[in-house]
């Protein structure tokens, strides 16, 4: 552990009860204690609990997210803000170590998609660099190992972090096509074994965290396997990169400048015909080496095999979304309560009123509000399908994770900059924990599948599907309905996917004859908007789930309104097309605006108890200056002469 945070880790130690270098207590058997809001937070009790048990897995609550929530708490993981960029790498890398001293077993939770991603969603506003290499050595690099295990492999050094996991895919010059990588591992005839080898500057390792901060480090690195000269596609290899006197031979290791957010050791990694034993290669059905260095496979061709390979990636896109999902949750907490703290002029002399008093203050945050409950459902729902998916349904449920991760990230960004915009100057400083959050979602959104890329994957994968007609089972004219009635609503929306993915088909048959590129240009603007729709028709139904869940009037009531307020904001851009299509009349259109406007009066005394809802740990909020009352006491004491 580094000097830097001896003293941190000994606090960190004194808090939970371990000794030596690891405390003992796995985050299972943490002491229980009541997951519940202060008595202290305003707002009725008993709908801010329903609330919290209904966003955060309802009966498995504590497992899920109780441990980790209690774990993250502001004692035990304060805000460092006078560090330097490596300083907070190294910080986060012995976070990653702490968190991993209370996991009873890593490879259960490497397992575990629901604990995994549980540990994203609390992580990522206390510290988004822990949320990172979190990601990358228990889903990434342990799950990967585990999803091969042909060998048996002993993983002790990993999963007590004696050395740090990491994988090695994105290449230079091969990110979004990472199926054309260039990183070869060629199966060395005499030895059986292999040499991993970069063949030139642009298929050098491209972001891994490499670097020799965090303590020795072990690779899973995608290469080509060749064969005789034959090209048999990508695989895994087990690749060590460092041990206690430095990188090993033949690896090379250059660390990036800093990226936006907070910062990660990331480095360029290229290797230089480094021999690794025949057990490096990661082997499971999708692929195996008989002895004699034939291939064998269940799937047909190599593409497919790669994305079996590489399959981690699609936990690690819930992962993201869970750690974005918490970003945004706990910069919209920090926004409302600053709202109501910070007082200005009133319409009478000499008056004094809370700025959230203001439409133009407090509708913003309403609508981020919807969008934060909506993506969370949807999170939740997303989880439920993946985790009891069968084989058959792999391809369903991958794009569904696809769209989601997506929606969700992008949703976070929106949600996190409004919050910090609604926080004036104060939200500008990171000691109010807002301001850092926006980059830190940027990473979200590329990793894992660069959101625009799998959204046109999973666009063209939709453009043939049979949508089935959202109104079919209603005869009743749109004159005799009303914005009023979710349902109504609902399948407004879910028609709009329908009204883009006959567009998206008409462009691609007029499109140019002979060019395929040309073609699905001219498709692929309305295939985006059609997926765009189908995300948020699946919150919507995640949503409007929860709300039917409730039992509780006044909980009802608030995710009733909270959904319709989401629901009118999604349709609010496609009253055009409706209109034209005959599902609006236009009362509906001239009435949506004072509609969306009853809502928010309707919503706007309850925003407390909305956000009291997320459950932030009161040692993280007290924490935020801007969070509290007692703001400008706290800004007279702290600032320097």
């Amino acid at each position: 552990m580094s000097a830097l945070t001896l003293g941190y880790a000994e606090t960190f130690r004194s808090s939970t009860g371990g000794g030596g270098d690891h405390p003992t207590t796995p985050i299972s058997l943490l002491p229980v204690q009541p997951v519940q809001p202060s008595s202290t937070k305003p707002g009725p009790r008993s709908a801010t609990r329903e609330l919290t048990h209904l966003l955060f897995d309802r009966d498995d609550r504590e497992r899920v997210h109780g441990g980790w929530r209690r774990l993250l708490a502001g004692s035990l993981f304060p805000y460092l803000p006078d560090l330097t960029p490596a300083e907070r790498t190294a910080v986060s890398y012995d976070r990653l170590r702490l968190v991993n001293s209370t996991v009873g077993d890593p490879t259960a939770l490497a397992h575990d998609a629901r604990l995994l991603a549980g540990l994203h969603e609390w992580a990522g506003f206390v510290d988004g660099g822990l949320c990172t290499l979190a990601s990358i050595h228990y889903n990434l690099f342990i799950g990967s190992l585990l999803d091969h295990d042909r060998y048996g492999r002993d993983l002790s050094a990993f999963t007590s972090m004696q050395r740090i996991g990491t994988f090695l895919c994105t290449e230079m010059a091969h990110g979004n096509d990472v199926a054309s990588l260039q990183t070869v591992a060629v199966l060395d005839p005499t030895t059986g074994g292999f040499v991993l080898n970069t063949p030139n500057p642009g298929a050098c390792k491209f972001m891994p965290n490499t670097s020799l901060i965090g303590g020795p480090k072990t690779a899973v690195v995608a290469a080509r396997l060749m064969v005789d000269g034959e090209d048999q596609g990508i695989f895994l290899f087990l690749t060590p990169l460092s041990n206690e006197d430095g990188h090993l031979p033949g690896v090379t290791v250059r660390q990036l400048p800093p990226r936006t957010g907070t910062p990660v050791d990331h480095c360029l990694t290229s290797f230089d015909h480094v021999w690794l034993p025949r057990e490096a290669m990661l082997e499971a059905d999708h692929g195996r080496l008989d002895e004699d260095g034939t291939l064998t496979s269940s799937l047909g061709n190599r593409r497919k095999r790669f994305l079996r390979s590489v399959n981690r990636v699609t936990m690690g896109k819930l992962c993201m979304s869970a750690g974005t999902l918490g970003m945004a949750r706990a910069a919209l907490a920090i926004a409302v309560r600053y709202a109501h703290h910070r007082h200005v002029s009133g319409p009478k002399t000499g008056q004094r009123i809370p700025v959230v008093s203001h439409r133009s203050h407090h509708g913003r945050l309403l609508h981020s509000l919807a969008n934060a409950y909506a993506m969370t459902f949807l999170h939740r729902a997303v989880m439920d399908r993946f985790v009891a998916h069968e084989e058959s349904e792999r391809e369903e449920v991958e794009r569904m994770i696809a769209i989601a991760k997506g929606w969700i990230t992008w949703q976070a960004r929106e949600i996190t900059t409004e919050s910090r915009e609604r926080c004036g100057a104060q939200g500008l400083f990171p000691v109010n924990r807002i301001s850092d959050l926006p980059g830190n979602i940027e990473g979200g959104i590329t990793a894992e599948g660069d959101n625009l890329v799998i959204w046109v994957k999973a666009a063209a994968e939709m453009l043939f599907e049979n949508q089935p007609d959202p109104l079919a089972s209603d005869t009743l004219p749109a004159g005799e309905r009303d914005l009023t009635d979710l349902r109504f609503l609902r399948d407004l929306l879910a028609s709009v996917v329908g009204t883009w993915q006959t567009r998206a088909r008409t462009a691609l048959r007029q499109g140019p004859s002979g060019d395929p590129i040309g073609r699905w240009n001219e498709s692929s603007g309305a295939a985006l908007e059609m997926v765009s729709a189908h995300a948020g028709r699946m919150a919507a139904d995640a949503f409007l789930d929860a709300a039917e869940q409730a039992t509780d009037p006044a909980t009802r009531k608030l995710l009733t309104n909270l959904c319709w307020l989401f629901l009118l904001q999604q349709l609010r851009q496609h009253t055009g097309d409706l209109l034209a299509e005959q599902r609006l009349t236009v009362q509906h259109v001239l009435g949506l605006h004072q509609t969306i406007d009853t809502v928010l009066a309707e919503l706007a005394p309850h925003m407390m108890t909305l956000v009291d809802a997320f459950d932030l740990p009161d040692e993280f909020l007290a924490e935020v200056p801007i969070a509290n009352a007692d703001y400008l006491d706290h800004y007279r004491r702290t600032a320097t002469s």
